[in-house]
């Protein structure tokens, strides 16, 4: 099986060709990413127009790229897929429009993905990790503790009360003025710095829920940084490590009571998977690998490429989706919110097959 994957949720325009073997890790054929950080670093973050129209200008050519690297023709696809939300409307459109249009002029299979859904299954892509297990998605819009038990068929643990961890990363490094994207420089800065000099809070530790706030650490981050202001490069890296650690601190407890909470409702776990750009982060890599030992499960982490948006990611959810004929309309709406908890899966379908029975088995009577 041979999808094609869309990608333009956010600030990357990209394409990608998977092939689904069966009850095996998935084969990437070909993975192009165009980013967009340069257009929008003067700007701090993501600005929606100038992402919308610079997908517009590149999203053909990375297709067309997509499907010569995988070389292969658009007629030997089975499918094509493409991230019709949650993300900057705009953008999804862009993506969602071109889809439509490839799938109608080939009379293919459309796949309607959702982009956390995407983030969720990676893990079966590059480790044909089993269900049912444990997601930690933490990117700079999302940051979510998930239940994953099958493809369509997902259980929130915890969830992001306000900021995203990555959302909380790029505003640390707005604040004491470092580049964009900010986790990165944030990472960086913290290496050399002290986690200890700055008492900052850990937001919800000891909470018996699995949930996260952020916003009060920024806040606490910033009184910190104007208190001792002007800020030496030694005061950065201190404020960056002492920021960092928090983070990490958190995000620990919170999988501890995710994992807890996970056992108590769906049995063990096979696997803690972890997914999102601030998965790249290493310090918060190390404390996974020792909260999954903790919890006698394993890590998986996919390679750092595909944990921040990439197209290989839609292209395998559009290809475990067809497999299990979800399919969609040429009428598919895109959405900028689209809760992974609301995305259709076999069981919803089945149900509205029943139900439909059931009415004609009623009205025949």
């Amino acid at each position: 099986m041979l999808v094609l994957g869309i990608e333009t949720t956010c600030d990357e325009t990209a394409a990608a060709v998977v092939e689904k073997p069966d009850a095996r890790a998935g084969k990437i054929l070909s993975n192009v990413v165009l980013s967009q950080v340069n257009e929008h670093a003067a700007f701090g973050g993501v600005v929606p127009e100038i992402a919308a129209r610079a997908h517009v200008e590149a999203l053909d050519m990375i297709i067309e790229r997509a499907i010569a690297e995988a070389q292969c023709s658009f007629a030997s696809l089975d499918g094509v897929a493409a991230a019709a939300g949650p993300g900057l409307i705009g953008g999804v459109i862009v993506g969602l429009t071109t889809a439509k249009a490839i799938a109608l002029v080939l009379e293919k299979p459309l796949i309607a993905v959702n982009h956390l859904e995407a983030h969720a299954l990676t893990a079966r892509l590059t480790d044909a990790t089993p269900f049912p297990y444990c997601l930690f998605l933490a990117s700079g819009g999302h940051t979510q503790i998930v239940a994953v038990l099958g493809v369509g068929d997902y259980v929130r643990l915890g969830t992001t009360l306000d900021d995203a961890i990555g959302e909380a990363f790029d505003k640390t490094a707005k604040l004491l003025g470092l580049g964009y994207p900010g986790g990165p420089q944030v990472e960086k800065e913290a290496i050399g710095g002290n986690p200890a000099r700055f008492p900052l809070p850990r937001p919800m530790i000891g909470r018996a829920h699995a949930d996260f706030s952020l916003s009060g650490l920024k806040t606490a981050l910033r009184l910190e940084a104007e208190r001792i202001a002007p800020l030496s490069d030694h005061d950065v890296r201190d404020l960056c490590a002492s920021f960092q650690q928090s983070v990490v601190d958190v995000v620990a407890d919170r999988l501890r009571n995710g994992l807890k909470l996970f056992r108590e409702r769906h049995g063990k776990p096979t696997a803690l998977v972890a997914a999102g750009g601030v998965a790249a982060n290493e310090a918060i890599r190390k404390v996974l690998h020792r909260v999954a030992f903790e919890a006698g499960t394993v890590l998986v982490v996919p390679p750092a490429e595909l944990c921040t948006d990439n197209g290989a990611m839609i292209a395998w959810a559009g290809a475990e989706r067809l497999a299990l004929g979800l399919t969609d309309t040429l009428d598919t709406p895109p959405h900028a919110r689209w809760p992974l908890q609301k995305v259709r899966g076999v069981a919803a379908r089945r149900s509205s097959v029943d139900a439909d029975a059931s009415t004609v088995i009623q009205g025949g009577a």
